[in-house]
């Protein structure tokens, strides 16, 4: 049983998951930062929060699954306990973006796979866990969901439709794990990043400078990783203790009806 409290980060090689895995690791959180195939930056993720002064360690397992979900929940309880925070941040764009006229079957189904199926199977497993724990005590604090959602969840972008209606379908696994889960006292949140800036978003540097530089977000600069850190810390350092089925947008404002 470790004695810290301990989080699963998915998808936490780099990007928003690294931030989030730092900013909890400088909190006093184990983390694992799971990864689906790129262990070189998983295991400088773990390096990053070692020397930023937190615990961590690297778990491979590709979360749209099924039998890579199952190991790694069995693999946690086995060697941890107990899994205190699950944040829900692995995800993928399409591999190429596509008019929605043009959309391929195989595509949506790899990112659906990704982004919301694997997810909602993982929390699955996961609030089984936790309801398990509670029932043995095990736990010294309620555990805890994040899932770390998108702007896209109602913003359209027909190219990359399959991306969009995962993250708008994400949105509503956060309100049904919520509802189902409050009678355990089991919190279920969602952060719902803006323009981050990340290897997701290089591709369109260009156009998103140009974007921001003319208004389109009232805080007119890119969101940082840690950004998205500092959120899902306040979240798990349990601030919010009579939320659930909360979204925190951390968007820089973008999601404003402005005139």
């Amino acid at each position: 049983m470790v004695e810290k409290r301990l989080a699963l980060v998915t998808g936490a090689g780099r990007g928003i998951g690294r931030g989030i895995a730092l900013a909890l690791g400088q909190r006093g959180w184990f983390t694992v930062v799971n990864y689906r195939s790129n262990q070189a930056a998983a295991d400088e993720t773990v390096e990053a929060v070692r020397h930023a002064g937190g615990a961590a360690a690297g778990l491979q397992a590709d979360i749209s699954q099924d039998a890579d979900r199952r190991a790694l929940v069995e693999t946690l309880l086995d060697r941890y306990g107990r899994i205190d925070l699950l944040v829900n941040n692995a995800g993928m764009a399409p591999r190429q973006r596509l008019d929605i006229l043009q959309t391929t079957e195989a595509s949506y189904d790899e990112v659906m796979a990704t982004n919301l199926k694997g997810p909602f199977f993982l929390t699955q497993l996961a609030a089984r866990s936790m309801i398990a724990g509670l029932e043995a005590n095990v736990y010294r604090e309620k555990p805890m969901i994040i899932n770390i959602g998108s702007i896209s969840a109602y913003t359209s972008s027909p190219n990359r439709p399959e991306y969009c209606i995962s993250k708008a379908g994400f949105g509503m696994m956060t309100l049904l794990f919520a509802d189902a889960l409050a009678k355990y006292g089991i919190a279920v949140y969602e952060i719902r990043p803006g323009i981050i800036e990340t290897d997701m978003t290089a591709a369109v540097t260009t156009k998103y400078d140009a974007l921001i530089a003319g208004g389109l977000t009232p805080i007119q600069r890119w969101g940082q990783p840690e950004d998205i850190g500092k959120a899902v810390s306040a979240l798990a350092d349990g601030l919010f203790p009579f939320s659930t089925g909360e979204v925190f947008n951390v968007d820089g404002g973008f999601h404003f009806r402005r005139l």
